[in-house]
């Protein structure tokens, strides 16, 4: 059975084949039935390993505890509000809490709860890996072009626009302008290894 537990850029909850390169959570959002109740059950979005320490990610509904969710890449999850986790990925999630100038995770995950629920905006100049809307659908910004999210990989380009209505939230475009870099994929190798074509 597929599970409800991939995620896309708009961090919705879909049931489809494709596992992706990127694990993470968002709390108990599961029933004994293992069926979805819920979007999220607290402010604390991560995104983690899919392997650490020993532990592989083989039951992502363990009764009675957090919700194990699957992303295409981490640039999804942190269009999706995600961050990096505070365990597994420690170094990161430093990193990230002194580019955006917080100390507290409480803090920073009150900041990215209030800019998920928030309105999009319209913005320009965005920074590659970021995500915009485009006739409904999420579309990766990279180089010159857009390209489409699926959830098995990115599927054809388009030219890029002067402005489009951001998913991203605004503190997570500041990481990414900082050149991110962390210890998980951040781009499915789909995005790299396209030819950039535009229409």
């Amino acid at each position: 059975m597929t599970l409800q537990n991939r995620v896309t850029p708009l961090g919705e909850l879909v049931a489809v084949p494709e596992r992706g390169l990127v694990y993470g959570n968002r709390g108990c959002l599961h029933d004994a039935e293992r069926r979805i109740r819920r979007p999220f059950q607290v402010k604390r979005w991560i995104a983690c390993r899919l392997e650490f320490r020993g532990r592989y990610r083989a039951d992502p509904m363990p009764p009675g505890r957090y919700t194990g969710l699957f992303f295409l890449d981490e640039a999804t999850a942190f269009a999706a509000g995600h961050r990096p986790c505070a365990e597994c990925r420690r170094e990161d999630y430093n990193r990230f809490m002194a580019i955006v100038g917080e100390r507290r995770a409480d803090d920073l995950d009150e900041r990215l709860h209030t800019e998920r629920l928030g309105p999009r905006r319209a913005e320009a100049n965005l920074p590659d890996g970021a995500f915009v809307l485009v006739d409904e659908k999420p579309w990766l910004v990279l180089g010159d072009v857009l390209l489409r999210w699926t959830p098995g990989g990115y599927a054809e380009g388009r030219a890029r626009p002067p402005r489009a209505t951001t998913i991203t939230p605004r503190t997570t475009l500041e990481v990414l302008r900082a050149g991110w870099n962390g210890a998980v994929p951040f781009l499915h190798v789909s995005a790299v290894e396209r030819p950039r074509r535009s229409r």
